[in-house]
């Protein structure tokens, strides 16, 4: 499996290097945003590792650079703590964020992870209520036919639920999904991205039958009888 390390620290990338040959992964690195796209484009990885502070374009105008053309799972490797950079690069596209220092055991818990999701079988259901059709496969949602585009936090918060169709799916639950962690400070997050689903889901949002909350506790998502 190839990894593409964008950073522009040298000494961290020679120690990833390093490591992740050890642990059987093919690396590459660029050492900016714009060498890691075309680096990106020549060798198509399997994975690419972004760090957000790097020069000629940052972290998250890579990831929506890549985001473009690309649907190679993208894991955040950043100093930055605050719960808005790890929003603000998962709105962008990226699919998890680990800060850093981090251990090592982590970082390759998170690639395998990554991995699997990416060689997810692809047949994953599709998950259908009202007018509103969710392949799990393809990562794409039609209502009546015609594609929705969603954010890719709102992807991830309608897939946590679809995969849970019926069941109560806490807010931690949630947040952990997303942000990999139920720490996050959810300062009305989880409701925004909730209203935001309403609106392109459902056909009457200010009364949703499918996409419901559970007071105090999460949400549900209600499929047809």
């Amino acid at each position: 499996m190839k990894i593409l390390i964008a950073d522009d620290d040298p000494q961290l990338v020679k120690a990833l290097r390093i490591t992740l040959a050890a642990h059987g992964y093919e690396v590459v690195a660029a050492p900016d945003g714009a060498a890691a796209i075309a680096l990106a484009a020549q060798t198509r990885p399997d994975i690419v590792m972004v760090d957000l502070g790097m020069p000629r374009l940052d972290g998250v105008q890579t990831i929506e650079a890549l985001r473009g053309w690309t649907t190679a799972p993208i894991l955040v490797i950043s100093g930055r703590t605050g719960s808005a950079d790890k929003v603000e690069a998962l709105d962008a596209g990226a699919d998890d964020y680990v800060t850093k220092p981090f251990q090592i055991d982590e970082l390759l818990a998170r690639l395998r992870a990554l991995a699997r999701r990416a060689t997810a079988s692809v047949d994953e259901p599709v998950v259908r209520f009202g007018d509103v059709e969710v392949d799990l496969a393809t990562k794409t949602v039609t209502r009546s036919g015609e594609r929705v585009h969603l954010t890719p936090t709102e992807w991830r918060m309608l897939e946590f639920l679809a995969r849970n169709p019926g069941s109560l799916v806490t807010r931690q639950s949630i947040l952990k999904d997303i942000w990999g962690t139920d720490q996050v400070n959810d300062t009305g997050y989880l409701r925004l991205y909730m209203s935001q689903l309403r609106k392109k889901l459902e056909r009457d949002p200010g009364s949703p039958v499918h996409l419901l909350t559970e007071s105090g506790m999460g949400y549900r998502l209600v499929l047809d009888e």
